[in-house]
């Protein structure tokens, strides 16, 4: 099986970065392809041209090579905080740009003639870990789980992939043992989930 690990977060040594570095240990470890995307780190530009919202444009070189690696992808993994309820701005327009009509998904319909999205990855199977500083009880409490319905229903759900989604919190409180858990955990849910 082939990964890709989409990872936006601007610090390195990050506590995301040690969720992608683990996520990829254990892929490689069973003998999978994996391909770390590090957006800040690889200089991703989120902003669309106002050339890329024609579907027959010529896409700049970097965007055509996302969608390749996106579409090489049996699996998908998204690391990233919780900013304001949502994933960096850099992810966002990543998705924006790479998750393009007639290159990731196709308009169709259902059996009951309901317009719906049709996947074009190979990607059968999506896992996203994100960390808060915000307690899950509050989290719910007060905002409900924006993040959850965003990855499994409005992204990934979309295209027709299952998805599963894992917050670690409050990671500003936790200590070296209490993330050290959390990693052997990511490692576990990457096997059980995505092997």
């Amino acid at each position: 099986m082939r990964a890709l690990i989409v990872l936006a977060h601007p610090r390195p040594g990050s506590f995301n970065h040690a969720i992608a570095t683990t996520a990829a240990a254990a892929l490689a470890a069973e003998g999978h392809a994996v391909d770390i995307c590090d957006l800040y780190a690889e200089g991703f530009d989120p902003l669309f041209t106002p050339d890329e919202l024609n579907r027959d444009c010529t896409l700049p070189p970097r965007i055509a090579a996302e969608i390749v690696r996106l579409k090489a992808a049996e699996a998908v993994i998204v690391v990233h905080p919780n900013w304001w309820g949502q994933a960096p701005a850099i992810l966002k327009g990543w998705l924006d740009r790479v998750l393009r009509v007639g290159e990731a998904y196709r308009f169709g319909t259902n059996d009951k003639g309901e317009g719906v999205m049709v996947s074009l990855l190979n990607t059968r199977k999506a896992l996203i870990f994100t960390t808060s500083n915000t307690p899950e009880a509050a989290e719910r409490a007060l905002y409900g789980d924006p993040l959850d319905n965003y990855w499994k229903r409005c992204v990934w759900g979309a295209l027709g992939i299952p998805a599963e989604r894992r917050n670690f919190e409050p990671v500003i409180l936790s200590t070296p043992e209490q993330r050290a858990a959390w990693l052997a955990e990511a490692a576990a849910l990457t096997r059980e989930i995505l092997c």
